[in-house]
């Protein structure tokens, strides 16, 4: 297996080869030409060595051509204009890549140095429902996991639960106004309390937005809240107890819609896990001489002489004693630090979040929470939103759940499918493309940029939607289905045959850079668009081609390993993005 791809390679060699020349290089970019008539590839490196050496740019690519026609993978190599480099690669050598990459594709990918990485996409509130507002870091945390793995890191996901807030404070101040004789509130109580939970989910769903609505309107309730929440954080026996009920509950039914969206944590921490390294984060920060007190608070100072925009205090303890969602981040640094020394740190929340991180990494930093060299990444992402242009909202303006979306979406995607797929897998498969269909939609645009929900754009069989991936690729499997039925065997692509297979074994050769320019901006977006153009460019090949009936046995065993390299190709492309492939829709 290699870590560098074959267009990675031919760069190498490129370079070694004007070097040879007697010119120096760093590097060399072959980018795909804007001229096919002239070439598949251009080369500008012409331009470049003739300012730096004061010479004609036609006669250094003179030079850079004689040596390029010398070697076998080049062919049509020609000079444009006043130096311009174009070639195309030979026959051979792209039936050469192709049968490495059907031995294994990782012999086209270029991989990292391998790094440790903690990613933390979930945030998901206990005893609340998850909206559509924790689609995105769902979707964007997990598929950038993935890539990483892809790519040769190491990760850590983290579900990092809000189980820690006043949002609780909120659920039992409400529970206890309603069931004030409940043993959890009675401070005087010492039995055994009961192991069964005094709420369902469904109650949780009610109990919060209830809750919340009264703090809003009230302040003496908001005031009752505040201390339910700081007597639970400080241990308060009955208040852990009922606390243990509430997390219980609501984790399962977070995991299970987590599970609908093919999301997964390898750490299911929450707030509370950080509570015991508080102290101690507290102790170095002070042992720092970093923390001040201000109005019964204690701050940390993070401003910076050259800000060109206002940066408060970190807020470490409230004046009520209890700890703020800065300290609980910054404590859960520390964690991490001593649990998993991991190289990097990212972190997903919607770009509102900006200032609470530039506050956290700047005292993480002042207070040597991690080495110098550990990185601490913000990754921002935008909205989705209704026709309105505004978050995506319910018919009567409340907020939507995310299982109300994805079970939006099921549904509509249910009417695409074939009639004779019926009762439970009908269901099931629903399910598949209409995950597809949310999630591709989802990583389409580049991360930061707000998009409109539009269900019956993303579920359609003909545009650039997650169905269309999927009916293309189980066309794919149905094609190499039939072959095997009809023991017609197939292991490596032998000839190229027209413009159809070229295309193809072109874009398969980009799959590199694909992977590695959303790996670079940490966004889905290049993963997206070259599945689309791999899968549309087989299409044509594929409407062009009647490929089982094809007399040559040569060409038909080729075309059905091309076929089979772009449907494994495909698979790799949807698991990184997350998506679940059916066999038939």
């Amino acid at each position: 297996m290699n870590s560098v791809s074959f267009i990675k390679k031919i760069e190498s060699d490129i370079k070694e080869l004007i070097n040879d020349l007697g010119y120096s290089l760093d590097s060399v970019s072959l980018s795909t030409s804007n001229r096919p008539d002239l070439g598949e590839y251009q080369i500008n490196e012409a331009m470049r060595l003739a300012k730096m050496y004061k010479e004609n740019p036609r006669d250094i690519a003179s030079k850079i051509v004689d040596k390029l026609n010398a070697d076998y993978r080049f062919t049509n190599v020609n000079i444009a204009g006043s130096g311009f480099i174009n070639i195309s690669l030979s026959d051979d050598y792209l039936i050469e890549c192709m049968n490495k990459m059907i031995e294994d594709v990782y012999n086209n990918i270029d991989l990292n140095n391998k790094k440790t990485i903690i990613m933390d996409y979930g945030g998901a509130n206990v005893a609340k429902a998850l909206h559509v507002g924790h689609l995105r870091s769902a979707n964007i945390g997990e598929a950038l996991k993935r890539l990483a793995n892809t790519l040769g890191d190491k990760t850590y996901a983290d579900a990092h639960l809000g189980d820690w807030g006043r949002p609780i404070g909120l659920v039992m101040l409400e529970l206890k106004k309603r069931n004030p004789n409940l043993p959890y509130f009675d401070d005087n109580f010492e039995g055994e309390y009961p192991s069964t939970s005094p709420v369902t989910n469904d109650d949780l769903m009610e109990i919060y937005p209830t809750a919340s609505m009264k703090a809003k309107d009230d302040e003496s309730y908001m005031e009752e809240a505040r201390d339910m929440t700081a007597k639970f954080q400080n241990g308060n026996r009955g208040l852990m107890a009922l606390w243990h009920h509430i997390m219980n509950v609501s984790k399962t039914d977070i995991k299970r819609i987590y599970d609908r969206l093919n999301t997964t944590f390898e750490i299911w921490n929450g707030e509370s896990d950080e509570d015991k390294y508080t102290s101690e984060l507290i102790s170095i920060l002070e042992g720092k001489n970093l923390v001040k007190e201000s109005m019964g608070a204690k701050i940390v100072e993070v401003k910076e002489e050259d800000d060109d925009h206002e940066v408060p205090p970190l807020l470490l303890v409230k004046s009520n004693g209890t700890a703020s969602y800065q300290t609980t981040d910054l404590a859960c640094i520390l964690d991490r630090e001593k649990n998993y020394h991991p190289d990097e740190i990212w972190y997903l929340t919607d770009v509102r979040q900006t200032l609470h991180f530039e506050q956290v990494f700047r005292a993480a930093r002042k207070g040597e929470i991690v080495p110098t060299t550990t990185k601490l990444e913000f990754i921002p992402f935008g909205t989705v939103n209704g026709p309105d242009g505004k978050p995506f909202k319910t018919r009567d303006g409340g907020v939507m759940t995310l299982e109300a979306l994805l079970d939006l979406a099921k549904e509509e995607c249910k009417k695409k499918l074939l009639p004779n797929i019926v009762g439970e897998e009908r269901d099931r498969i629903a399910e598949m493309v209409g995950i597809a269909a949310v999630k591709y939609a989802d990583l389409i645009p580049h991360r930061t940029t707000d998009y409109i929900f539009d269900i019956a754009k993303f579920s359609d069989l003909d545009g650039k939607t997650g169905p269309y991936l999927l009916y293309s690729t189980i066309r794919m499997k149905s094609l190499l289905r039939k072959a095997n039925e009809e023991n017609i065997s197939y292991d490596l692509i032998k000839v190229v045959n027209n413009e159809y297979d070229r295309d193809i074994m072109l874009n398969l050769l980009n799959l590199a850079s694909s992977l590695t320019k959303s790996y670079e901006a940490r966004s889905l977006n290049d993963v997206t668009d070259y599945i689309y153009k791999l899968t549309s460019s087989y299409n044509k090949f594929y409407s062009e081609n009647r490929v089982l009936d094809q007399e040559n046995t040569e060409l038909r065993a080729s075309w059905l390993a091309l076929t089979k390299l772009v449907l494994d190709t495909n698979l790799m492309l949807l698991d990184i993005l997350g998506i679940k492939c059916p066999n038939k829709m």
